[in-house]
Parts: C-alpha cells; structure tokens; sequence
C-alpha cells in the first residue's frame, strides 16, 4: 500500500459509507474493532481482504496499514483500543462473530464519543470481555505473493461461475497442477476448493448487498443450484442469503 494517512488515534464513532465508498490506506497507533450495521464491509491490507456481513467484526491491531470499502449501505461502527489494551491477543486482523449482546454494547459505545461517564467505561469493560468470547471466522481472501498463483487467483475473481478445476486453470496460465495445489496450501494455508468457495462467498456477499435475487447470486458465483447456493452460505454464516438485507 503507497500513500498511507496516519491517524495517531483510532476514531470510536459511528459513519455512514454509501454503496461502493472507500475510506483510504492509514494506520493507527490503536488498535481498533470495524463492524458493519448494515451491508458488507472490507478491509483490505498487503496481506489480503477480510470480509464481514452484519453479524461479523473486523479486529484490525495497531499499526496495520488498511483501507475499507462498503458494499452497499454500509453502517460503519468503529471502536479504538489503546496498542496497550488487547483483550484478544490478536497482532493480525481477525474476523470475529458478532452475537446480539456484543452487537447492542458497539452500538451504545460508539452512540456518543465523547462521553467519558464511569457507566461508558463499565460499557467498555463489559464489551472488552464480549470480544474475547468472540469465535473466529476465517472470513478472508490471502493476497498471492507469487505470480504463478496470483495469474491463477486472478482468473477465479473475474469470473466466480468459472468451474474449471485446478488443472485446467493451470494448463491456461503455463503452471502445473501439483505446483499450484502446492503454492495454495504454503501462501494460504488451505486447499484450491476451500479457497474458491472464499472467493465465491466474497462474491456473493458483494451481490446480495446490491439486492441481487439469490438464484441469480448463486449462478453468477458458480453453485450449481441456489439450494447449493443456500446450504454453503447458511453454513459460513448462520442465516440464509435471503435473510441477508433483512438482518438488523
């Protein structure tokens, strides 16, 4: 990332990005908990993007460069930490399941920044324990360092419906197989399919916030059927694509 803004303090507020917005590279000295009201937020560092509908949270740790865009309404909540108070034990961004309880805490935290009254600190407190109860979700898409897969990588964004396997995608980029199942599990840590079925969800997730009826979502990003479609996202994220934009 070029041209990173640096913000010693990592804001706590609540801000409205339209469909499609961006907030630029920068980096705090604190760390800081992004979550999304509404639509689908991305965070996106050197090493890859983070993805959280609005029952996830993005921790991004003091000092990392990253940049945010909104995919449709997006209901931005911010929360800062100081870089000595990291009640998760986190140094790279994580996304994190956001249950009722730990969704109202953001969202009466960041109501009115400026108050500093012993009950907003218990508030704190309260949400800071929240956090660490938190599950992980390896809602994330890794950013190839090398070029062999990034060709590949690349191939799959552009067209998610796209189902050629491994190979085939290998024989049209001049790398073998084996090399490339290789590459996926030592720069991302996970198999071609897992992989693809990220990307896939990415995909959908950008499409059900600009309102996309879910059979046509479930074509474009390459599931045979929309109740194949429905099964792999009910199981990432706890609720159906049709519930998606009726979520809180």
């Amino acid at each position: 990332m070029s041209n990173i803004r640096h913000t010693p303090t990592a804001p706590t507020r609540a801000k409205v990005l339209a469909a499609g917005e961006r907030i630029d590279a920068h980096r705090h000295d604190d760390h800081q908990i992004v979550y999304a009201g509404s639509g689908v937020l991305a965070v996106t560092t050197d090493a890859g993007t983070w993805f959280a509908p609005g029952n996830r949270a993005i921790w991004v740790p003091a000092g990392t460069a990253h940049a945010h865009r909104a995919h449709g309404h997006l209901d931005l909540y911010l929360v800062g930490l100081p870089a000595d108070d990291n009640p998760l034990g986190l140094d790279a961004p994580t996304v994190l399941a956001v249950g009722p309880l730990l969704r109202e805490l953001i969202l009466a935290y960041t109501r009115d920044p400026g108050d500093d009254s012993p009950e907003r600190s218990r508030l704190l407190a309260v949400l800071r324990d929240q956090l660490r109860a938190s599950p992980q979700q390896p809602l994330r898409l890794p950013t190839p360092t090398d070029p062999r897969l990034a060709a590949v990588c690349a191939l799959v964004h552009a067209d998610p419906a796209d189902t050629r396997t491994l190979a085939a995608l290998g024989a049209a980029t001049g790398v073998g197989e084996r090399t490339l199942s290789r590459l996926f599990r030592r720069e991302f840590g996970m198999t071609f399919p897992q992989w693809r079925t990220q990307s896939r969800l990415y995909h959908a997730l950008r499409l059900l916030a600009e309102d996309t009826p879910v059979t046509t979502v479930a074509h474009r990003c390459g599931w045979s059927s929309a109740s194949a479609f429905i099964d792999v996202f009910r199981r990432s994220f706890g609720y159906t694509p049709g519930a998606h934009n009726r979520r809180p």
